[in-house]
């Protein structure tokens, strides 16, 4: 047996979606950890010395270089003090970034000034997510279907950054300097994981790991474990790296801290804020109200006529006080007609068009917490990648801990605030990928008896 004597592991999530991805990818190993929404100040971690791993949600994937820089800075800064066995970039795992936007290369080359020590291991797979990487190829699931990412459905139309490349190591070299190394599903199943560390050592920057099944990520486990030592190991990828970490303490028999003693409670109202325009929640939202929720669409100009605002948000909160399931929507699909006009309403208004995500962004955050400040509300949804990241920094909360795994990479989670209305929210962020079809209404069941 080992015991702990330091913190497991620290991340960093670039959108806050993907923070709760990884979070629940540890809590279900049993390894207790605690997200928070902002770099916490020592009160604040002393609050949570039980924990085993810690995580920061952030936005650097929709953000350009000079932002990256700016919210990553103070967060390497944080997670080399904090001097965990592992330091994850935490990104999505269809990899979708460029030199512009999301750059997963400059928060590499970044990290350089942090975490100095050998090479990077990068694993972007995760094979229980339907995520699969192969002779440095990365595949993804959708609608039961594997597409390499080139050619996926979704990814590759991505409206802010298409993945038009499915070689990994090729997308991610326009975006660093750093040389990068493969490690192909046959080195791993032909070599043991100190061979592979040994080549690590002389090969590249960065390795980027194949895994096709769960005997490659077991081996890229190994891999990880070996290479810890009294500095942080600093990796990159998707929440494969936890799933990698969370099969080595199994493996190796780790004590960890302390047991979850939490658990969802029995609501009877629910409220969903969803700014995702993906297919997959468009089906989710005709589940959702085949499942008896009450949908209402915000009108376009709502988002510039304050006048609008306090009649809809009143509509809103007598709807679930009646209805008791109510979601507010900005659109069903790409091909709600409603988004075409909303761009031309906002550029009309004065709004540029690259800030017409934030712009909208802000506004779900600003309602959704006129909301949640005014109705008797006890668990939320927040759906969309993006517009999770801009409502919850809304909310008053500083920290999430999962409370059920309601589908992989979309748990329903407990907040933490010091404002008793915020303190105790049970809330889900779900990107516009994730979820299933019956995601909404799973959330609205979790914890009935």
């Amino acid at each position: 047996m080992i015991v702990l004597k330091r913190l497991l592991l620290g991340f960093y999530g670039d959108d806050f979606t993907g923070s709760t991805d990884a979070m629940e990818a540890l809590d279900q190993y049993g390894l207790k950890t605690i997200l928070f929404l902002k770099i916490p100040d020592q009160e604040m971690i002393d609050r949570f010395q039980h924990v085993d791993c810690v995580g920061v949600a952030g936005t650097a994937r929709a953000k350009g270089i000079k932002g990256m820089e700016e919210e990553l800075s103070p967060v390497y800064e944080f997670l080399r003090q904090l001097n965990p066995t592992f330091v994850h970039y935490k990104v999505c795992s269809t990899f979708d970034s460029s030199p512009e936007v999301g750059s997963i290369g400059f928060a590499i080359d970044l990290a350089r000034n942090y975490f100095n020590e050998g090479s990077y291991p990068l694993l972007v797979a995760a094979p229980n997510l339907g995520r699969y990487t192969v002779f440095g190829e990365h595949f993804a699931k959708f609608q039961e279907e594997i597409y390499r990412l080139d050619i996926h459905p979704v990814m590759s139309k991505h409206p802010v950054t298409p993945m038009d490349e499915a070689d990994l190591a090729k997308h991610l070299q326009a975006q660093t300097k750093q040389e990068i190394a493969k490690v192909n599903v046959l080195e791993l199943e032909a070599k043991t994981a100190q061979q592979l560390i040994d080549q690590e050592n002389i090969d590249a920057d960065i390795i980027l790991y194949d895994a096709l099944n769960a005997s490659h990520m077991n081996k890229v486990s190994e891999v990880l474990w070996e290479k810890r030592s009294e500095k942080p190991q600093f990796i990159v990828g998707s929440s494969g790296v936890e799933y990698a970490i969370g099969d080595a303490i199994e493996r190796e028999g780790v004590i960890v801290k302390e047991n979850k003693t939490i658990s969802p409670s029995n609501v009877n109202q629910l409220f969903v804020v969803s700014g995702s325009v993906s297919d997959v929640t468009k089906q989710q939202l005709e589940n959702a109200e085949k499942a008896g929720f009450e949908l209402v669409q915000i009108p376009f100009e709502m988002y510039t006529d304050s006048s609008i605002v306090e009649v809809f948000l009143d509509n809103i909160i007598q709807q679930i006080e009646e209805k008791k399931k109510v979601i507010m929507y900005t659109a069903k699909g790409t091909e709600d007609p409603i988004i075409a006009r909303t761009k031309e309403h906002l550029l009309n208004n004065g709004v540029k068009k690259q800030d017409i995500g934030i712009y909208i962004g802000e506004k779900l955050g600003e309602w959704t917490k006129s909301v949640i400040d005014q109705a008797s509300l006890r668990r939320v949804i927040i759906s969309g990648g993006d517009t999770s990241g801009f409502v919850t920094s809304n909310l008053d909360i500083y920290g999430l801990e999962v409370l059920d795994s309601i589908a992989p990479g979309a748990p329903l989670c407990i907040a933490y605030s010091e404002r008793a209305k915020y303190d105790g929210l049970e809330i889900a962020l779900k990107s516009g990928q994730l979820g299933g079809p019956a995601f909404f209404e799973k959330v609205y069941q979790s914890g009935s008896k």
